[in-house]
C-alpha cells in the first residue's frame, strides 16, 4: 500500500467579491440611506381620473352597435374553428356589431405571410371598419391597449393571454374570445350566463 498521489488543481484563483455585494461598506451605506427614507411621505403626482361613463364597473358608453376591436389571433382562430365572423358575433352579443380593425393588426397579418393569407383576406373585407394608427411601430397589442385606455367604447376580441391580462386591468372593457363552438364574452354586464 503506497501513498496516494495528490492531483494538482489547475487555474485556481482566489474568489473576489462583486461590486454589488452587501458586505462592502459603500453598499451598506446605500442600504442604510434607502431604509431611512420614509415610504409613506411620497407625494402622489398623478391619479388617473375615472371616466364619467363608468358606474362602478358598469360601462354606460357601450351601446348597441357594439364596436369590436379584432386582434390577429382572434381572426386566425375564427378561421381555424370555421366560424363565420359577423353572424357568430351577433349570436354571441344578441345585437348588431361592427368589427373594427386597426392598421397595426393589418400590418401584423401581412407580416405573418402566406399561412395567414385567409385571415388577411377576411380582414380586408370592406364591411369592417378601419382605424388608422398614428404611432410608430406595428405591435398590435400595444396599439389595442392604448386605444382601449383612451376610448372605452370597444369590446376587445382576442385569445392572447398577455393581451387579455393587460385589458383586464382597464375597468369597463369587455373581452371576447374564441371557444370551441363559438365566442365567449367576459365582463359584459348584460351577457347571458352559460
Amino acid at each position: 500500500m503506497g501513498v496516494q498521489k495528490k492531483t494538482r488543481k489547475f487555474a485556481q484563483v482566489k474568489r473576489t467579491i462583486g461590486q454589488r455585494d452587501a458586505r462592502l461598506k459603500k453598499n451598506q451605506l446605500k442600504a442604510e440611506i434607502a431604509s431611512k427614507k420614509p415610504k409613506g411621505d411620497e407625494v402622489v403626482r398623478e391619479v388617473p381620473q375615472a371616466p364619467s361613463s363608468l358606474f362602478f364597473q358598469y360601462n354606460t358608453s357601450l351601446q348597441a352597435p357594439y364596436p369590436i376591436l379584432l386582434d390577429t389571433n382572434f381572426l386566425s382562430l375564427t378561421l381555424h374553428h370555421k366560424l363565420p365572423l359577423l353572424p357568430t358575433l351577433m349570436d354571441t352579443l344578441y345585437a348588431t356589431c361592427t368589427p373594427v380593425i386597426t392598421s397595426c393588426v393589418m400590418a401584423e397579418l401581412e407580416k405573418l405571410g402566406p399561412k395567414y393569407r385567409l385571415a388577411l383576406q377576411i380582414a380586408r373585407d370592406e364591411r369592417w371598419e378601419r382605424l388608422k394608427c398614428d404611432h410608430k411601430g406595428v405591435y398590435a397589442d400595444d396599439c389595442i391597449v392604448d386605444r382601449v385606455q383612451k376610448h372605452r367604447i370597444y369590446i376587445v376580441a382576442t385569445n392572447d393571454r398577455d393581451l387579455k391580462r393587460r385589458v383586464r386591468k382597464v375597468p369597463g372593457v369587455p373581452i371576447l374570445s374564441v371557444k370551441r363552438g363559438g365566442y365567449a364574452i367576459e365582463r359584459l354586464p348584460d351577457a347571458p350566463e352559460k
